[in-house]
């Protein structure tokens, strides 16, 4: 059968949601939390969002906002140990800026736990014993006084030029004090605890400066309001709700939820290469290959890990892994490398969610086999977009794309007219769900290959920008455990 031709215009406002069709497949995954088999058992490497786009917060032009999420499924009430990242792993966050899908720039992220082991004295007076505490803090904190924090996580930050493993690496540093450790907020206990978690958490945003060059940036890492918006529970129950339903018909399960956030604001003369307005990026979690368990664990040594850091967790595009990636290969997809895409092709060209729904409701699935216009999209970006030399799956931004202002941005991003918004990078209130079923059912194909491919799929969850705030890092405040 044969195809539309996809126009110039058309192509610009239409088919760069492309590149999250192919293996955004469905209605939202909750867009990588729980992804893969492997990672289940491993949920403090677990990424689950990640976000790329020009800042939009006034005053800062010219620069790139980059938020790599981790730990799904925080509950508000996770005491006593709340969700600390993991010590013996290593974050990173890679900027490939010559579109040869390698990394250019990684910013690894590796965390310390320090226990104070505050103790209290207990027994009669004359024969008291000092004995620890059992909880996470023994009274209230602030942003001026944190002695009574029981755990206190800090963390450091290399910039690694070249290959992760074996390219130049600088540590990142306080623009104020020159340090090169930073303190990580504790979770957002409750309000007793911590009266003013705003107060509290703002006072560990940091003006960093960045090694090699004369840039200051912004950092902050700490916890936050999971900003994925999607109707969770029916999804995963044979997608059990209505997809051409109302946009607001549906509930967001993962409103109760908090996560960790590692979020930088670069400079884009930083990122980007001579000539090369287009970064790629994505995050990864890796972990030491081998453990040995302790018959008797402390606190700061319940396990021996060593050996070479193995890649466990990745994230470029949302919902690829767990929307169409099969079962047998999302713990390969997740240890895998952009520039070894080339493996899965099979998932993007014969897509098998399309016929899920065409069997759940009737609706009709596109029938132009292989998908080469996902492909297109998908593996190589929009040419006059955001276009790279090679084929790879991470999120791509033209950062030369003039941000758009907070109340102005369409949550449908590119398909919608707003060229600043996803797949042109991701902001938090682009909805990725909506404008990946509209693709994936043949939005830019012809009737007669996608007949149903005009109508407004929605997983009924809305998400847009006004739900976050205006400013670095953007996510909103985490819940507290208790009022």
């Amino acid at each position: 059968m044969k195809k539309k031709a996809i126009s110039g215009a058309s192509r610009l406002l239409f088919s760069t949601t492309l590149a999250i069709a192919p293996l955004a497949g469905t209605l939202a995954m909750a867009s990588s939390h729980r992804e893969a088999p492997f990672v289940t058992e491993h949920s403090k490497v677990d990424a689950t969002d990640f976000y790329m786009f020009t800042s939009y917060e006034p005053g800062r032009a010219g620069y790139v906002t980059i938020i790599a999420d981790y730990i799904p499924m925080q509950s508000v009430y996770g005491g006593p140990n709340f969700f600390t990242m993991d010590p013996e792993a290593i974050y990173e966050i890679h900027i490939d800026n010559n579109g040869d899908a390698k990394e250019d720039l990684t910013f690894q992220f590796k965390f310390t736990n320090t226990l104070n082991n505050i103790s209290l004295d207990i027994g009669p007076a004359g024969a008291t014993k000092k004995v620890a505490i059992p909880l996470i803090n023994a009274g209230a904190i602030s942003a001026t006084d944190t002695s009574l924090l029981n755990v206190v996580e800090t963390y450091t930050v290399n910039l690694i030029r070249g290959e992760r493993r074996s390219g130049s690496s600088s540590a990142v540093t306080n623009a104020d004090s020159g340090e090169s450790t930073f303190v990580k907020p504790v979770d957002n206990i409750g309000t007793k605890s911590i009266a003013d978690y705003d107060a509290y958490a703002n006072a560990h945003i940091y003006e960093i400066k960045i090694p090699g060059t004369n840039a200051t940036g912004r950092m902050f890492v700490g916890q936050r309001q999971d900003p994925f918006v999607v109707n969770l529970g029916p999804t995963f129950d044979l997608v059990n709700l209505n997809p051409l339903g109302p946009v607001n018909g549906g509930s967001n399960s993962l409103a109760g939820n908090n996560v960790t956030t590692l979020a930088l604001e670069i400079p884009a003369s930083v990122l980007v290469s001579t000539g090369q307005d287009v970064i790629g990026g994505w995050t990864t979690a890796s972990l030491p290959r081998n453990r040995t368990l302790s018959k008797t664990p402390t606190f700061s040594k319940p396990d021996k890990e060593f050996g070479p850091y193995i890649q466990v967790s990745r994230l470029g595009m949302p919902l690829v892994n767990e929307a169409v990636i099969g079962i047998k290969d999302k713990d390969r997809f997740n240890a895998s490398e952009p520039r070894g895409d080339g493996q899965f092709l099979t998932y993007v060209t014969h897509p098998t969610l399309p016929t899920l729904l065409q069997v759940l409701f009737g609706v009709r699935a596109p029938t132009a086999y292989p998908r080469n216009d996902l492909v297109e999209v998908f593996l190589t970006g929009v040419a006059g977009l955001n276009a790279t030399d090679t084929a790879a799956e991470y999120l791509r931004l033209n950062t030369k794309t003039p941000a758009v202002d907070w109340e102005d941005q369409k949550n449908l991003g590119v398909i919608a007219g707003d060229i600043a918004g996803f797949p042109n990078g991701r902001r938090p209130g682009d909805d990725v769900v909506d404008s990946a079923l509209r693709v994936l059912m043949g939005k830019l194909l012809d009737t007669t290959v996608a007949p149903d491919g005009q109508l407004k799929y929605t997983d009924g969850a809305n998400v847009n920008a006004k739900m976050f705030q205006d400013e670095f890092p953007y996510l909103q405040a985490p819940l507290p455990g208790a009022e």
